[in-house]
């Protein structure tokens, strides 16, 4: 295949030399809906009520499936969770935020998978501290290095 082919043409509506769609563009509009979608919604237009009505009454009935839908949809995926992390004022001080997760954790405060996600959290605002450390201690070098740039 000639690689020439695959070239996005913007003059084609982003197809290429064989009339493909490019990566990412399905040839639909964004927010199109799928004929199919567009059919069945319109089928359920003025029967939503009643269908959620039918299906709590199922639920009540017994029907375990029924019941696990309606409370995967209604329920929360994640919860509120309240831990005392200190201040993070330098990126050093996320060892004592690490620490506090550790111990909520040990404690059964919040879950394992909570704690990872507030870790990863704590991590990435670490890091960021750091980067913004290093520019002001580089942008300190270079104006040292460099007194005439002052103004």
């Amino acid at each position: 295949m000639n690689e020439d082919n695959r070239k996005i043409r913007p003059d084609t509506d982003e197809r290429d030399d064989r009339g493909r769609f490019g990566p990412g563009n399905s040839g639909r509009p964004r927010g199109a809906k799928n004929r199919t979608t567009a059919i069945a919604q319109a089928l359920l237009a003025d029967e939503e009520t009643e269908l959620v009505r039918k299906g709590i009454e199922l639920a009540k009935a017994g029907d375990v499936q029924m019941l696990k839908f309606l409370l995967d949809r209604l329920l929360p995926k994640d919860r509120l969770i309240k831990i005392d992390i200190p201040p993070l004022d330098f990126a050093d001080e996320a060892i004592d935020g690490m620490a506090a997760i550790s111990s909520a954790i040990a404690e059964g405060q919040i879950t394992p998978s909570e704690g990872a996600a507030l870790s990863s959290m704590i991590s990435g605002y670490s890091r960021t501290i750091e980067v913004w450390e290093l520019s002001r201690r580089i942008e300190a070098i270079e104006a040292s290095l460099n007194p005439k740039d002052e103004k």
